[in-house]
């Protein structure tokens, strides 16, 4: 376990947890997978090598790969476009690579096939959390919203280029094309539309196809975010700026609790999960804060450590969903620093 640095020795007989060891734990991941992920991913990773790492891990060892299926999955990647040695399509690794990418796409799958991608998606999440942990620990920016992205993709069942409209249920292509013409960009637009603007965009639809996309943009998050900086004009090199947050949900339950995600294409219940994030200079990833919000309101408190040069330096506040596309915000912040008193 030492070598795959998850814990070390101390004074020869002492077992300590070190910080990999502890995202294992606190993950349930294997001390293999958390090994491969902290020797792979690196700043300069983009989503597709996070994907690649994802798909890496030990954990997809178990994925069948069935006696005379490779043609099946020769035939899978040539519809998604991928390029796949023959030889490697006997490879777990390689079939959940395959799967995830046709999920991300829907594209549709025999029924052996739908049960092992069903397989893929139970862990891909919490190993998804588990990765954003290692990068975080190292303090890169980029690809740790990258792997949030990654997240929303996963539950949603879209392309990182998917419009967000593609997460209400019924919603093909070709409503997303006749949306946009009507201006109508994401969930938000279709909530805030006039009943006849929105009845054109929805003709042709049952009425219990339309209880399901009323019920989806009901429970979409809509959530309010005010910050402040504590004592902004006495932040002095070497010390730490307290941000407090303040979040507010719309959309709760009338007895004051959340649902579960809508999410039809994620093969089990999942709760709505969050991550408050401190981007500062140099693309630097200060402060992360992995939230649950629970109840109406919500305050959270991030402690950014400051550098030792006195100065005006930029930050970015960062709200990101681990199950939504199309609701993230970001804000914009300086901090003022002064030369020790």
């Amino acid at each position: 376990m030492e070598r795959f640095g998850c814990c070390s020795i101390e004074d020869d007989v002492d077992l300590a947890p070190a910080n990999l060891g502890l995202i294992a734990a606190y993950y349930y991941i294997r001390h293999t997978t958390i090994e491969t992920f902290s020797r792979c991913v690196n700043e300069s990773t983009k989503r597709k090598g996070l994907l690649d790492i994802l798909c890496a891990a030990s954990e997809f060892d178990a994925v069948p790969v069935r006696s005379g299926e490779e043609a099946t999955l020769y035939g899978l990647a040539q519809s998604l476009g991928m390029k796949v040695e023959k030889d490697k399509l006997n490879d777990p690794h390689t079939k959940a690579q395959l799967l995830l990418n046709a999920h991300f796409s829907r594209t549709p799958i025999t029924t052996d096939l739908s049960s092992d991608q069903k397989l893929i998606l139970e862990h891909a999440v919490r190993l998804l959390q588990g990765l954003v942990d290692v990068i975080s620990s190292c303090g890169w920016l980029t690809p740790a919203l990258s792997a949030m992205e990654l997240s929303q993709m996963i539950v949603q069942a879209t392309t990182s280029t998917s419009s967000p409209l593609m997460q209400l249920p019924h919603f093909t292509g070709a409503m997303v094309e006749k949306a946009k013409k009507m201006k109508v960009e994401d969930v938000f637009d279709v909530m805030n539309m006039d009943d006849g603007p929105r009845d054109k965009l929805l003709d042709g639809m049952s009425q219990s196809q339309l209880m399901d996309v009323a019920r989806s943009c009901n429970r979409f998050p809509a959530i309010s975010l005010e910050y402040k900086v504590q004592n902004a004009d006495a932040l002095a090199v070497g010390q730490s700026a307290r941000i407090v947050v303040k979040l507010t949900r719309d959309a709760m339950e009338e007895d004051g609790t959340l649902g579960p995600v809508y999410a039809p294409f994620y093969p089990k219940e999942k709760e709505e999960s969050w991550w408050l994030v401190v981007g500062g200079p140099k693309s630097a990833l200060v402060a992360i804060k992995r939230i649950t919000i629970t109840k109406a309101n919500v305050n959270v408190k991030l402690d950014v450590e400051l550098g030792e040069d006195a100065g005006s330096y930029d930050y970015t506040l960062y709200l990101m969903s681990d199950s939504y596309q199309g609701c993230d915000q970001e804000y914009n912040f300086q901090l003022k620093v002064k030369s020790a008193a």
